[in-house]
């Protein structure tokens, strides 16, 4: 078989193999190189003290490793791992319930906790100080305050909006990771692992182009390539001669048979779902050619943008604009936002036009 093929002997059932593309360990987390080495010496530090890990704060961009991390944290600590997100816990019995049944050292782990609610808020203030609860016990003038111990407990708190966090809460955690983009060679690295595990083989030159499309984001890298192999499986049998080469086709190795996909297969199927070699998707290049073909390149309002293209406002800026911003194809602007000289050359557009487009 071709040297340039990436291979893998890995076997797991089919739901199994879906489960374990989230690595466990800090040695299978791959990028966020700084971080992760800090984060080995100060979880060492504390195994060696017997002692919990500092409360931990993990910010950043959707889909670079946020949960995973916290996860690899608990297991890398051998300790209980529980998990939430902010908007479930709608009232303080609902924190008291679960911080009364941690195990000493536990990581309890709360998503999107810029949405915690300030009653909630402030009881955790205590928890992750004290290690005490203030509970309030009967009405009137009856009521009394019963403080209750807590064992020793990690706090993982994780969010995409690090502003939205109250200064007080942030100060409370003691270890701070924030996530960044992905390198390219570490997403072409997180392809060939969770290739492997789904038991498929992918050519050197589709993970690159594939790692060059997933918008430096392994959680969006992990979604393109099932993607690719349900293309690859099925596309490349039932239409071969139409789209791809002969050695496109599954080939049998150590006496199984393992899906292949080639960058045939990745440039046949990012087209059929609209993904350019940027890694924009229809609706990220409507978005700019609606600044720039009927706003003239802007300045445009977040609102007037989000009704242009039928999205909400929320949506908008949390889920399309960052990897824009970041790409440098749109600019965010006091007036409003902007699109760059690059996003005319990526679309094709000769230059902004000066006056906008009348529909």
């Amino acid at each position: 078989m071709d040297s340039n093929i990436v291979r893998s002997e890995v076997s797991l059932p089919d739901d199994e193999r879906d489960r374990a593309l989230r690595p466990a360990r800090l040695d299978e987390f791959l990028g966020q190189s700084a971080m992760k080495e800090n984060l080995a010496v100060f979880i060492k530090a504390a195994r060696e003290r017997g002692e919990s890990l500092d409360h931990v704060f993990l910010t950043g961009p959707p889909g670079l490793g946020k949960t995973t991390l916290a996860h690899i944290i608990a297991n890398e600590m051998g300790v209980e791992f529980i998990e939430t997100s902010a908007p479930a816990l709608d009232k303080p019995k609902d924190l008291v319930g679960i911080l009364t049944n941690l195990k000493p050292k536990a990581v309890f782990f709360i998503d999107e906790i810029h949405r915690l609610k300030p009653a909630i808020e402030e009881m955790l203030y205590i928890a992750m100080e004290d290690f005490e609860l203030d509970w309030i016990i009967g009405q009137g003038p009856s009521a009394r305050t019963m403080r209750i111990p807590l064992p020793r407990w990690t706090l993982a708190g994780a969010t995409t909006k690090a502003g939205m966090v109250s200064s007080p809460l942030i100060s409370r955690f003691g270890i701070s990771c924030r996530f960044s983009l992905y390198e390219g060679a570490d997403i072409e690295a997180i392809i060939r692992r969770s290739a492997g595990l789904l038991n498929i083989e992918i050519e050197n030159e589709a993970a690159a182009l594939l790692a060059s499309c997933s918008r430096f984001t392994p959680r969006v890298t992990n979604r393109l390539l099932r993607r690719m192999r349900d293309f690859a499986q099925i596309i490349g049998k039932e239409s071969l001669n139409e789209h791809y080469a002969a050695d496109a086709l599954p080939k049998t190795v150590a006496g199984e048979t393992k899906t292949l996909i080639t960058r045939a297969v990745v440039e046949n199927g990012l087209k059929r779902l609209e993904i350019d070699e940027l890694g924009l998707e229809r609706l990220d290049r409507e978005i700019l050619r609606m600044v720039i073909e009927r706003y003239g390149g802007g300045p445009v309002g977040a609102e007037t943008l989000a009704i242009s293209v039928g999205e909400a406002v929320d949506t908008l800026e949390d889920f399309y604009e960052p990897f824009l911003i970041q790409a440098g194809l749109l600019e965010r602007t006091p007036r409003g936002r902007t699109a760059t000289a690059l996003a005319c050359k990526h679309l094709g557009i000769s230059s902004r036009p000066s006056e906008p487009r009348l529909l």
